[in-house]
């Protein structure tokens, strides 16, 4: 199967999955090729793991990880993360409710 945007956000938020683990996603934000650091910042935005991982809500998680996947593919490395992504075991995935 060709691997596209789409079929990989929707496998991300299938069974109610959010984002992967802290561990996990910065493995894959560290996969992520041309990021650079601009004024106080990341393109992309870093993963919101840390502090950050208690505080924000669900949809936002979910909403960085998309950018995260978007950034693959404009840069070429879809391939890659989706093998990641899908890759995953389901307990190193944050479920909503949890």
């Amino acid at each position: 199967m060709s691997e596209n945007v789409d079929s990989l956000t929707v496998y991300c938020r299938d069974d109610k999955r959010v984002c992967p683990l802290p561990k996990a996603w910065q493995q894959l934000w560290e996969m992520l090729p041309e990021k650079r650091q601009t004024i106080g910042a990341w393109e992309p935005a870093v993963p919101l793991i840390g502090a950050a991982w208690h505080e924000t809500p669900a949809m936002l998680k979910m909403a960085r990880l998309a950018e995260h996947i978007q950034w693959a593919a404009k840069h070429s490395a879809l391939p890659e993360v989706a093998a990641f992504l899908r890759g995953l075991r389901e307990n190193e995935w944050q479920h909503l409710g949890e």
